[in-house]
This record gives structure tokens, sequence and C-alpha cells, in this order.
């Protein structure tokens, strides 16, 4: 399915859902509105219930300047957010951008040429991870490395193409309002899900390597635990709903967790003299071995480390990204997303 091309310089909305963001909100802004585009734009924040002073800077970034409008968003949850956002504004182009990322000053030109050129109805670019200080580093190393989140495109260069999804995304309207905007009833995963949709009524979702984000990732362990299960959650909720739609890689935490959750227990058993030594029962624990071993492995192959500190921190944040999101998936499966949700921004 096609939509009538698109003008040169359509008029842009930048949607942006925000929850305790006092850190990163005025830059966030800033480089949208630094943007090296001619057309018309206007920015829509959908606040949450900030506990910081996230909604002060925002008031500030309205009063200073009419391009940028708020709207509440009392539910908190992200796809309520956007959708509340969307509603909000008015022009034909919606760009996602979150409050944790930062645009390149081309990336809507090129977001649009290539909307233009291909007669898409989302393109998405690559993100790219940053760090400040040794832990948020070693996760942005994580969240960059195939042995981190491997797997989609978008975390890492590739060719241009049709894709399966896009980080973040530079939307046609029309196709968004098509496809009902995003399903609030899905609290992580909703760009995977409603790209699905958008691919499913027969337009294009495109990748586009030439655009770059940077993505300020959580900034300790447990923010990024209490984020990979909640993810792993409701990943498994898009399992239960869409079956075989799902890529393969989705349950490769899940099984991973259990072979380890096996391999530990035969351990234990065989300490304890419960199973013998001399069988074939000696075998139990080589998966959690061989898992420690690729992490090492990984460990060692992935760049931009200093020291041993370093290679530490990166090591523990490829396990806590595995296991939590292992265990979320599992929990997903068999209990459904619930009242999971991540609180590691709140």
């Amino acid at each position: 399915m096609t939509l009538p091309p698109l003008p040169e310089l359509p008029a842009v909305s930048y949607i942006m859902p925000v929850l305790n963001e006092e850190a990163y909100l005025e830059t966030a802004v800033h480089t949208i509105l630094a943007q090296d585009y001619a057309g018309e734009k206007e920015i829509v924040l959908a606040l949450g219930p900030s506990r910081d002073r996230t909604d002060e800077i925002a008031a500030s970034l309205a009063e200073h300047d009419p391009r940028v409008r708020l709207v509440e968003n009392p539910a908190t949850h992200i796809p309520t957010a956007l959708n509340l956002a969307i509603e909000a504004s008015r022009f034909p182009v919606v760009v996602r951008v979150d409050a944790h990322s930062e645009l390149t000053p081309d990336y809507t030109r090129r977001g649009i040429a290539a909307l233009r050129r291909e007669n898409a109805v989302n393109v998405g670019g690559v993100m790219r991870a940053a760090g400040r200080g040794p832990v948020q580093s070693a996760i942005a190393r994580g969240y960059n490395s195939p042995f981190g989140l491997g797997g989609g495109a978008y975390h890492g260069d590739g060719q241009p193409g049709p894709a399966e999804s896009a980080y973040l995304g530079i939307f046609r309207r029309e196709a968004l309002e098509a496809v009902g905007g995003y399903d609030p009833t899905i609290l992580r995963g909703e760009d995977w899900e409603l790209n699905l949709r958008i691919r499913r009524a027969g337009y294009l979702v495109w990748f586009e390597p030439a655009l770059g984000v940077t993505y300020w990732p959580r900034a300790s362990l447990g923010d990024l635990a209490r984020q990979f299960f909640a993810t792993g959650a409701w990943r498994a909720v898009l399992v239960r709903r869409y079956g075989r739609a799902n890529p393969w890689r989705f349950f490769a935490p899940g099984l991973l967790v259990l072979g380890i959750a096996a391999s530990l227990a035969g351990l234990v058993l065989l300490v304890c003299g419960v199973l013998p030594w001399d069988s074939g029962w000696s075998l139990l624990p080589a998966p959690a071995l061989l898992y420690l071993l690729g992490i090492a492995y990984a460990t060692a192959r992935i760049p931009d480390q200093r020291g041993l500190r370093d290679r530490l921190l990166t090591a523990a944040t490829l396990v806590t990204m595995h296991l939590s999101w292992g265990s979320g998936f599992l929990r997903g499966i068999v209990l459904g997303g619930g009242r999971v949700v991540d609180r590691s921004r709140v």
C-alpha cells in the first residue's frame, strides 16, 4: 500500500514521552530545535508525573519557544504518552524522540528524504549508546554490541532496506492513523508491535543507517535489570499474542535462563551426592560453564575498554542484560505482562 507523495519540505511534529528526565530533557529538545531542516517544526512533550525538576524545565522550554507545547500524561505509560502527543500534534510527518536521545543535526532532513525516496511510512536509523562514567559507559558498550542486544539492525551499522521495526521512527501521519497508533495495552515493545501492524497493513518500514541517534542508557546495573526484566516480560506478551511473527532471537534469553537454572541445579545435586559424578550427570554443569566462557569471549571482543575494571563492568552488564531479559520473558510467558512496568525511571 502506498500513500500520496510527500511535499519536499513537509511540516514536522516531534513527539516525546517525558518522565523524570531533568538531566536529559533540555539537551534532547535543543537537538530537535537545532535540526538543519527548513520545514516548519513543533515539539509536543507528554509529561508524566515526574518527581524531579522535569516539569519546571519543560515549562521553561515552552515559555521560551512557542514551538514547544506540553500535554499531560497522568497514566505515565509510554504508549499512552505517545498517543496523547500524536493527538495534540498537527503536522503530516511525526518524529518520535526520547528524552534520553540526541538527534544528529541532519536526522530530520535525511529521514524525510528517505520517506520520499522509498515511499515508506516509517524510517528509522541507528541507535548509538553513550555513557558518562564507568558503569553507564559499560552499559552503553553492551547496547552497542551484538553480544548485548544483538539482532536488530538499528543496534549496529547495516545496509539500507526494508525493516522489521525501527528505532524511534519518522512516520507518515496517515499511516499512524490508519493502524490506530500505539497500542496502550503493550507497555514495552510498543515500537515493534506498531511496526508489525504497519507492515501487515501493506506499508513499508525502512532502515536508513545514515540516520544517527545518541542514546543515554540507564546509569546503574540495578536500573538496567529493572528495565530489561520489564522488556522481557512484555516481549513474552507479544509472543503470546503474535506467535510466529516474532523472530527466533526473542526466545534465546529465556532458553538461556532455563539452561543455566538446570545446570546450577544439577551442580548442587552433584555436590550434595544426590547424583553420581562418575556418570553422564556430571555434564549437567556444562551449560553454565559454557555461558561463562561465552561472556569472557564477548568481553574480550568488545572494543573501547581500558583495564580490568572496564572488562569486569562489561561482563556484569552482559550478564545483567541476558538474565534479566530472560527471567522477565519466562515470567511473561507463564503469567503475562500483568503489572510489570519499567520502574528504572521512576
